[in-house]
């Protein structure tokens, strides 16, 4: 059978140290085997396909290759998210679209495409199980006995301690959560800079990622520098955001005291001694509660 062809954009933006390392096609089927259990040992059987701007929103993914007539798209998070397969949807969606613009959809011919499969690599400082699958149908809003369109993501987690048969499988993917985990560690006590170069050159004089550091180390920097601020910033969003909805919760609870009270025909200066508040605060709560 003969071998087909996909499109190979061009490639020259690498978005994190993940996708620098695995971008390389021997380290990427490294990754592969390690994922598979596979033994496969020409990097050149590999068709790295990554796009590098999607339709939706402009969604990226890290990697996507295709193997075998298996098309496999590789996700890094340090964070985790429910909406995984919905994104991994989205980026297939423009993977096939892009793998089939010279095909006639509407002919009688069947156009073969390659099957996919979906992982995310997950190291982030929120605890997750060493392996957990994410289904796109627990998103969907209506409950159905058989669900038309199904798509399900394995999450592993390549912390320190998880997945020790992975690690073992892959020694680049091992040094990465090694250097990973240092920076971390680093920047609870010094500046992210600071930490980074720590790590950096710690990893290089113990052998963990030498020679990619070495070769890449201005650019290792930079990245992992704004990789950890990204987390960082999209951890304390977090934060923000259930600050703020318990607050609500607290505002909304409080509004239902203050109407049953007033049902009871309670005065404002009793309902604000019952409820420990200021005249005035109690008075806007009243207002809004009127303005409903």
């Amino acid at each position: 059978m003969r071998k087909r062809s996909y499109p190979i954009p061009n490639r020259n933006y690498k978005s994190s140290i993940f996708t620098m390392l695995f971008s390389e096609k021997e380290r990427l089927l490294e990754l592969y085997n390690a994922v598979r259990g596979t033994d496969y040992k020409d990097p050149e059987l590999l068709e790295i396909n990554t796009l590098e701007n999607a339709i939706y929103m402009a969604i990226k993914n890290d990697l996507s290759f295709v193997i075998d007539s298996r098309l496999s798209l590789y996700e890094h998070q340090s964070t985790y998210s429910p909406n995984l397969p919905l994104r991994m949807l989205l980026y297939l969606s423009d993977l096939y679209a892009d793998m089939t613009r010279d095909e006639n959809l509407y002919g009688m011919k069947a156009v073969k495409i390659p099957s996919p499969q979906f992982i995310i690599f997950y190291n982030g400082e929120e605890e997750q199980p060493d392996r957990q699958i994410l289904k796109m149908s627990d998103l969907y809003e209506a409950e159905e006995d058989e669900h038309k369109l199904e798509l399900t993501v394995l999450m592993l987690n390549i912390n320190a301690g998880h997945n020790p048969e992975l690690m073992n499988a892959s020694r680049t993917l091992a040094d990465y959560a090694a250097y990973t985990s240092r920076v971390r560690r680093y920047a609870k006590e010094q500046s992210i800079e600071e930490a980074v170069e720590n790590a950096i050159t710690e990893c290089i004089r113990e052998g963990i990622l030498a020679e990619f550091l070495m070769k890449n180390r201005a650019e290792a920097k930079r990245m992992s520098i704004y990789e950890y601020d990204q987390a960082k910033h999209i951890r304390q969003e977090r934060q923000e955001a259930w600050e703020e909805g318990r607050e609500a919760g607290r505002v909304s609870l409080l509004k239902e005291q203050i109407g049953k009270k007033l049902s009871r025909g309670k005065s404002i200066s009793e309902i604000a001694e019952d409820l420990e508040m200021e005249e005035s605060e109690l008075t806007r709560l009243i207002e809004e509660l009127h303005c409903r």
